[in-house]
């Protein structure tokens, strides 16, 4: 694959096809699996789905078992209408997920509305709630310090008492131009990538969930001690990689990062926004690896 990270190698029918479907609280989860070695989770972000990591998969699948999945209100799982999402369940679903496996160690990889995922079950296992280990841990571009997270004007109105009619009318149009807003300029999202993203957002009737699913950002506002403090805590090796281009959670969340993580390690990508597994599936692959093999 070219370092540029241009090639597609799945198409998301490709991808889809590739899955399986399992029950969480009698909701189908769409999960995809693959390769051999030490598990490797791959958590995504909002409000997209695991199909974000589709250009960096075939990297990865070599030398990991990789396990991803779309969360509940997310991509190909289930969208229920009338349904309390938050953090806590989404992570009651990746452990119970993992724990079903009978998986004993994991490596976590998380991405955005993944990262808080990924701080709440360190506080689990900090607290002694997991029966699996938590190897190492990896971020991507997330809202890890509430106080330095600018969502756009879009997600604010979602959050807001209009967000149910917002969510129902967004338009393709309005949709993709603030999508767009969230790439950096060496790799924007094509026309069948934005075709991709809006199929995912719509299925299952989607766009119906986004004013409950994102209120998750005041869960970060609400749970910023509990959460931050399982970085402060953590033991395992943990990497930050930061699209520095990023308009929500880029260079303002890496240098709070820093400031607040001892030892922070933390890789920027210049001109690389809220994607980089997207935008730079390489770059990230070539940090990601790096931080590995330090291990």
């Amino acid at each position: 694959m070219a370092a540029s990270g241009r090639q597609e190698t799945f198409t998301l029918e490709a991808w889809q096809q590739a899955g399986k479907w399992f029950s969480y609280e009698g909701h189908a989860i769409f999960s995809r699996m693959g390769g051999q070695g030490e598990p490797l989770v791959l958590l995504h972000g909002f409000p997209t789905a695991s199909w974000d990591w589709s250009r960096i998969w075939p990297m990865l699948v070599r030398e990991h078992n990789l396990l991803t999945l779309d969360m509940l209100g997310f991509g190909f799982s289930d969208k229920p209408l009338h349904y309390s999402y938050s953090i806590e369940d989404q992570a009651d679903l990746i452990q119970g997920w993992i724990e079903g496996l009978g998986l004993e160690r994991v490596h976590l990889f998380g991405h955005d509305y993944g990262t808080t995922v990924v701080q709440e079950l360190l506080a689990r296992e900090q607290e002694g709630e997991l029966s699996f280990a938590i190897s190492s841990v990896c971020l991507l571009n997330g809202g890890l310090f509430p106080e330095v997270h600018h969502p756009l004007f879009i997600q604010k109105i979602l959050r807001s008492p209009l967000g149910g009619l917002i969510g129902r009318g967004l338009s393709r149009s309005l949709f993709e131009r603030n999508f767009r807003r969230l790439f950096g300029s060496r790799n924007p999202p094509g026309r069948q990538d934005m075709d991709d993203f809006w199929h995912l957002l719509n299925y299952n009737n989607g766009r119906g969930v986004l004013h409950r699913l994102i209120q998750f950002m005041e869960e970060r506002r609400c749970h910023r001690n509990r959460w931050v403090g399982a970085l402060q805590k953590a033991e395992q090796p943990m990497r930050l990689i930061s699209g520095g281009a990023d308009p929500v959670s880029g260079a303002a969340m890496a240098r709070r990062y820093r400031e607040l993580i001892p030892q922070a390690d933390v890789v920027m990508l210049r001109n690389v926004g809220h994607y980089p597994h997207f935008e730079q599936p390489w770059d990230v692959y070539s940090a990601y690896r790096e931080f590995r093999k330090a291990q």
